[in-house]
């Protein structure tokens, strides 16, 4: 994996956006109109902006599988951070939806712990390629990624499916959180 630059973004927005078409937490918060594929792709490009200024996004090597990873404890408050929130919320979100993801991101953020970590925002295979090996290699490519920062990696999911495959990586569900889906929280701690 390498890590991206503003070069491979939308490599990046397309892959995720292909990845998390049926997601039912992305489709929870995106506006559900005859522009809703447009307005997933306006999150994956927040999701980019967010992780490239606090975080780090990565692209798998053949290109057909990237990260995005947020360290929560370099995030801040910056006019460019207050840009993307309101381009977010008019363009992708809907302003009678404000209130709903405003709900479900304080629920999340209960459920959080407050410890150092590698936030695993979003990893996607595009579709076809999706059961090759790419994903895996990624993933073993960011745990090991997440051990020489020495911060466990925190992800929810809300696709039922990928449990197992999470499971085999050594994550663990920690916590759930019902919405009108259910969202499952998980961690992988740090090898001793």
């Amino acid at each position: 994996m390498k890590k991206a630059n503003y070069q491979n973004k939308t490599t990046i927005i397309n892959i995720l956006t292909q990845s998390f078409d049926a997601n039912q937490s992305v489709n929870y918060i995106v506006k559900q109109d005859s522009k809703r594929e447009q307005r997933i792709k306006i999150l994956m490009n927040y999701s980019f902006e967010v992780c490239y200024l606090f975080g780090e996004v990565f692209l798998s090597d053949d290109r057909k599988a990237c990260a995005l990873v947020l360290y929560p404890d370099q995030k801040k408050t910056t006019l460019k951070s207050i840009l993307l929130d309101v381009k977010l919320m008019f363009k992708s979100i809907g302003i009678e939806n404000i209130s709903k993801a405003l709900g479900r991101e304080s629920k999340i953020k209960k459920l959080q712990p407050k410890e150092l970590m590698y936030y695993l925002w979003f990893i996607g295979v595009d579709p076809e390629y999706q059961g090759s090996g790419i994903g895996h290699q990624l993933m073993t490519e960011l745990i090991a990624h997440s051990e020489e920062l020495k911060r466990p990696i925190y992800l929810e999911t809300s696709t039922l499916k990928n449990l197992p495959w999470y499971k085999k990586f050594g994550f663990e569900v920690y916590n759930e959180l019902e919405l009108s889906y259910k969202l499952y929280f998980l961690k992988r701690n740090l090898a001793s």
